[in-house]
C-alpha cells in the first residue's frame, strides 16, 4: 500500500497590498491553522494551494 503525502503552501496580500507566499510547506492541518492566523493579523486574499514536494507558489500580482 502507497501513502501519498500531500503538501501545501499559502499565497495572500498583507495588509499594506503585497503579495505574498509562504516559504514553506504544510500538512492540511498546520495549513489551516497558517490561513487563520494570517486572516486575524488582517491579510486578505489568502489562498491554501496544493504543491508537490520542493515547490512552493510565486505570490499573486
Amino acid at each position: 500500500m502507497t501513502t501519498t503525502m500531500q503538501n501545501y503552501s499559502l499565497t495572500w496580500t498583507d495588509p499594506d497590498g503585497v503579495p505574498q507566499a509562504s516559504a514553506v510547506a504544510y500538512d492540511q492541518p498546520s495549513a489551516d491553522r497558517r490561513k487563520t492566523e494570517l486572516e486575524a493579523a488582517g491579510c486578505t486574499g489568502v489562498e491554501i494551494v496544493a504543491v508537490r514536494p520542493g515547490e512552493l507558489p510565486e505570490p499573486r500580482a
